[in-house]
Order: C-alpha cells, then structure tokens, then sequence
C-alpha cells in the first residue's frame, strides 16, 4: 500500500469526523440523548487516532540512525496500536459507562428532531468516508477477502481507516435506533441500550484492531507469495546449488528485511561468490521491490539441502 492512498483515507476520515464530533456535541447539549453523547465522544476519539495515524506515518519516514539503524518504520505500528488502545478506552468503555449509568437513572430526551437530524446527516458524511478507504484499499486488495486484506495487510492506516468507518455507521445506525425508539415508545431506556450497543461495538473493534497491530510489532515475516517470489530469485542464478534457509521480517509495511544463507557450486572462486551476492540482491530487490535490506551468507556445496518449502533449521 502507498503512503500516500492510506494519507488520503486518513484526511477523509478525519475531516469527516472532526465535523461530525461538533455537530453531535451540540445535538447532546440540546437534546440530552446519552447515544448521542456516546457518539460524540466516538467522533472525537475517531478523529483523534486519525491525527496519530499521520503522525505516525512522518515519524516512520525518518532515516535511520545510529540508535535506530533498521530506520523508523515500525512506527506507523505503533501509532495504530495506540489507536486501539484509545479507541477501547476512550470510545467503548466511556460509552458503556454512560449507557449504564443512563439505564439506571433514565432521562427524556428533548427536541428529538436534532439529534435524528444529526445522525442521519453523519451516516451521509462517514458513507462519504467509507467509500474513499475503499477505494484506496481496492487498489492494492487484489483478489482477497475484506477480512484477509484486514488480516494481512502491512500498512496498517486503511485496516484502520476501514474498521473505524464500519464501526462508525454501526454505532450510528444503533444511536439512531436508540433514540427513534425512544420518540416512538416514550421509553430512554431504548436511548441508554443503544448507548450500550455502541460501546460494546467499539470494545470489540478495538480487540481486533489491537491482536492484528501487535502481531505487525512483534514481527511479521513476508506474505506468502513474496517469499516465494525471493526464494525463486535465490536460486536462479548458475552458482548457486540449494537455498540452505531464508528468513523475512518486516522493518516496516513498505521495507523488508531478507537473510539468507545460500549454497554456491563447489569450486566456486570468491571474486565469482562475490560478484554472484551481488546479482542475487539485484534479482531479489527486482521481484520484491519492498526487499531493501538484504543479507546474504554464502556456503559451500555440501551443506544441506532446503527442504521443499525453501526452509531448514538454522545452523
């Protein structure tokens, strides 16, 4: 994914929200609605991860120095990470504590026709804001399923982006519910439900935001396809007998770290193993261009061959 398409579904989003957050903040003064409250808090929230999204999308583009010598790319992880976090804290418990506290000491809501009118006016501007992360997503998702482009995407801003908007016209539609229940029936107990509805939303979105972040902290290898493509590049060139074993690692969603150790043809002089590393880097780097960091340790003949998956235990 491209920076820059993931920045374009970040400042979608975050414009969208910013308006949103202030329209229903005034809806919640006015009419006292706890679902609207919950929403406004979840605008503000939404907006907020935007900013840190960006954030960390300049940080991860600083050069690497001594400290930090495989560069900042994992920053961008880290920023979606705290999305999660806030998005749990501030957004889902903050609503589920207010639904609560509305469920057991229940208000009328007054000027309904806001409130109605603000929701329906948001849903219009987060479809808006959907679209675009779909958009953006569609052009790197290829073939995959929504839910394995979540799962295995390594720019993280339009996993992000995506889940936020889903979960926004979700706690929306559950806002708009609670409170034309509560018109309908004379009843805030519906108001305080869908209050509930939204945090446990939330909640559950920011679990999912979260496992999926910290794996990418952790360390994520290649995608399957791109590990083939480099075992594929290892083991064209004539010297070369066998791919002993290779390991990937993401330094960041654009940056990929490859080591391996490869098996040269007996007899093979050190100017021609030499010149051979060289060639195997530019072959690597041409078909996955995301492999900048590459180490290769040559070996002689006779160490063991890669088992059929291009893998064996280390040495």
């Amino acid at each position: 994914m491209s920076a820059s398409g993931g920045a374009r579904a970040i400042i979608a989003a975050l414009l969208a929200n910013t308006g949103i957050a202030a329209t229903k903040f005034v809806a919640y003064l006015v009419s006292g609605s706890s679902a609207m409250l919950a929403e406004s808090v979840h605008s503000v929230a939404d907006a907020g991860n935007q900013v840190l999204l960006l954030v960390g999308q300049r940080r991860s583009q600083r050069a690497a120095d001594q400290e930090h010598p495989f560069g900042y790319g994992r920053e961008r992880y880290v920023s979606a990470f705290v999305v999660a976090i806030i998005l749990f804290s501030v957004g889902g418990m903050f609503s589920l504590y207010e639904g609560v506290l509305k469920l057991g000491d229940p208000h009328p809501i007054e000027n309904a026709w806001l409130p109605i009118t603000v929701l329906l006016i948001a849903i219009g501007l987060e479809t808006y804001s959907l679209r675009t992360a779909v958009r953006e997503s569609n052009h790197v998702r290829g073939g995959q399923s929504w839910m394995a482009f979540i799962r295995r995407a390594k720019a993280p801003e339009l996993p992000v982006v995506l889940l936020e908007d889903v979960a926004a016209l979700l706690g929306l539609t559950f806002a708009l519910a609670g409170v034309g229940l509560t018109v309908l029936t004379g009843d805030p107990v519906w108001d305080a439900i869908g209050t509930i509805l939204i945090g446990a939303l939330l909640v559950l979105v920011a679990i999912v935001l979260g496992i999926e972040t910290k794996s990418l902290l952790v360390g994520e290898g290649a995608l399957a396809d791109d590990a083939a493509a480099i075992r594929d590049a290892l083991r064209t060139h004539d010297l070369v007998v066998s791919l002993v074993h290779m390991k990937t690692l993401h330094l960041g969603p654009e940056e990929l770290l490859v080591a391996a150790k490869v098996a040269f043809r007996a007899g093979a002089t050190l100017e021609q193993v030499t010149a051979a590393t060289d060639e195997l880097e530019r072959a690597v780097r041409a078909a996955v261009p995301s492999a900048r960091v590459i180490y290769i340790e040559p070996g002689l003949a006779t160490a063991p061959a890669a088992r059929a998956d291009g893998l064996s235990a280390e040495r």
